[in-house]
This record gives structure tokens, C-alpha cells and sequence, in this order.
């Protein structure tokens, strides 16, 4: 594989992607709370583990700085 330069969408990417899926599932959870109580709880689990996975991306990107 060939060095390539990373486009700073892609170095957004590696940080902030997983943080930003947590985002919308919050969002998601918020708007159909009570309506669908199945849908409600898989979103809530997308909630912690994206948010738990971006934060430790973030954490490591400042780690690794």
C-alpha cells in the first residue's frame, strides 16, 4: 500500500465519527421515546457504545499528539 496524504475529512473521521453516530442515535432516542420501547432501548445501547468508543478515540488521538 502506498503513503497517501489524508484529507482532513478523513483524519475528522478517524476522531470524531463514532462521537458523531452517538449524536444522532441520542437524538433519535429523544424523538421516539415511549413510542417504540424496542427501538428506544437498541438506540440507547448505540448511545453508550458510540459514545464510549469515541471517546476513547478522542482520548487516544490526544494521547498519541
Amino acid at each position: 500500500m502506498s503513503k497517501q496524504k489524508t484529507s482532513k475529512l478523513e483524519k475528522w473521521r478517524e476522531k470524531y465519527a463514532a462521537l458523531a453516530v452517538a449524536i444522532g442515535c441520542s437524538y433519535s432516542v429523544i424523538s421516539s421515546w415511549g413510542e417504540n420501547w424496542t427501538m428506544t432501548v437498541l438506540l440507547s445501547a448505540g448511545v453508550i457504545i458510540c459514545g464510549t468508543i469515541g471517546f476513547f478515540d478522542i482520548k487516544r488521538f490526544v494521547k498519541n499528539r
